[in-house]
C-alpha cells in the first residue's frame, strides 16, 4: 500500500483552500457574514455550509485531498481556531484539532462525537483497530458516522441549534435550513434502504474499513483489509483471511477509497480474478470533485450505485 504523507496545513494552503471552495458551495469568505465558522474535515464542512447558508463563512482545516486522520496544523492555522465564532469538529479523530480547540478556546464549539453515536461495535473486523500510527489512534471507536445519512441528519439539527445560539438574529433561518438538510438526508437514506433491499450478496470488501455505520444501517457485512486506519499495511495473514472470505462469499469486487489508493485492491483482485471499484469514505474532497462541484450527496449517490452493482442488487 502506498503510504500517504502527513498533511501540513500552512497559512497559505488554508487561504488557497478558502478561495478554491468559495465558488463551489453556498459558503463564502464574506467579511459581512454573521458567523465565521471553522470545520475540521469535509462532512462537517458540508453540514455547516448547508445549514449556515449565506449567513456564515465556512473554512475547513483539512484541504482538498488531504488525509484527515493525520492532519497537522501550522502555528498560523492554530491561531484561526481561537478566532472562529463557531468550531465544528469531532473529538478523538484528529489529535491536532483536539489540542487546537483546547488551547484556542473558540467562542462556541460543537463536538460531533457527542451527537453521532460513535460505535465500538459497528460492522468491522478487529484487525488493526486499536493500533496507533503516526500519533493518531482511534482506539476501538469507528469515527466514520457520516456514512450513515441518518446520523449526519442528527448532526445537522445540532448545528442549526448551535448557529442559532451564536447568531439569534437569524435563528429561524438556521433552523429552517437544518430541517431542509434533514429532509434531504432522509431521502438519501430511503434511496439506500430501497436500493440495497434485494441483493445477491450482502458482503463487501474494502481496503479502508470506514463503512461500518453504513453496513450496520443497511444490513450489509463489511470486510476490511486494512482496518480503520487507511495507512495500516495489511499483513500477509490478513490478506489470506480476506481472500478466503471473497471466495466463500462469492464477492465480485474489492473496493478502495480512490483510484489513487487502489494498489492493494488491484493486487488482491487480480490474484482472485475479480473487479475493483471506488467506495468513497468522504473524509475530504478530491480536486476532481471540487472541479465538478460534487458534494456529499453526489458522492454518496455514487457509493450507492457502486454497492448495488457489486452486490447484484435488483
Amino acid at each position: 500500500m502506498t503510504f500517504r504523507s502527513r498533511t501540513l496545513v500552512t497559512a497559505a494552503a488554508a487561504l488557497a483552500f478558502a478561495l478554491g471552495t468559495a465558488g463551489c458551495s453556498s459558503s463564502s469568505n464574506d467579511p459581512d457574514a454573521a458567523l465565521d465558522v471553522l470545520t475540521s474535515f469535509y462532512p462537517l464542512q458540508f453540514v455547516a455550509e448547508q445549514v449556515g447558508g449565506p449567513a456564515v463563512s465556512v473554512s475547513n482545516l483539512t484541504p482538498p485531498g488531504g488525509e484527515p486522520h493525520s492532519l497537522e496544523l501550522s502555528p498560523a492555522t492554530l491561531r484561526t481556531v481561537g478566532q472562529a465564532d463557531v468550531v465544528v469538529y469531532q473529538s478523538g479523530f484528529q489529535a491536532a484539532v483536539d489540542q487546537a480547540v483546547a488551547d484556542g478556546a473558540p467562542k462556541a464549539v460543537l463536538d460531533a462525537a457527542r451527537f453521532a453515536e460513535l460505535d465500538a461495535d459497528a460492522e468491522h473486523d478487529d484487525e488493526g483497530e486499536s493500533e496507533s500510527h503516526d500519533g493518531h489512534d482511534h482506539g476501538s471507536l469507528d469515527p466514520h458516522f457520516w456514512l450513515d445519512p441518518t446520523l449526519l441528519a442528527g448532526l445537522a439539527t445540532e448545528v442549526g441549534e448551535t448557529f442559532a445560539a451564536a447568531d439569534p438574529d437569524d435563528a429561524a433561518g438556521y433552523r429552517e435550513r437544518a430541517a431542509e438538510l434533514v429532509a434531504t438526508l432522509t431521502d438519501l437514506d430511503e434511496s439506500f434502504t430501497t436500493g440495497l433491499a434485494s441483493c445477491d450478496s450482502r458482503t463487501f470488501v474494502t481496503t479502508h474499513e470506514a463503512f461500518g455505520y453504513l453496513a450496520h444501517r443497511y444490513d450489509l457485512e463489511q470486510v476490511g483489509i486494512s482496518g480503520l486506519d487507511p495507512e495500516t499495511e495489511p499483513s500477509p495473514a490478513r490478506l489470506r483471511e480476506v481472500s478466503k472470505v471473497i471466495s466463500e462469499a462469492g464477492v465480485s469486487t474489492v473496493f478502495s477509497e480512490s483510484a489513487a489508493t487502489a494498489k492493494v485492491a488491484e493486487v488482491l483482485a487480480d490474484d482472485l480474478g475479480i473487479s475493483t471499484a471506488v467506495l468513497d469514505p468522504l473524509e475530504s474532497r478530491t480536486d476532481a470533485q471540487l472541479a465538478a462541484d460534487d458534494d456529499y450527496l453526489v458522492a454518496m449517490t455514487a457509493n450507492l450505485t457502486a454497492l448495488k452493482e457489486a452486490l447484484g442488487c435488483a
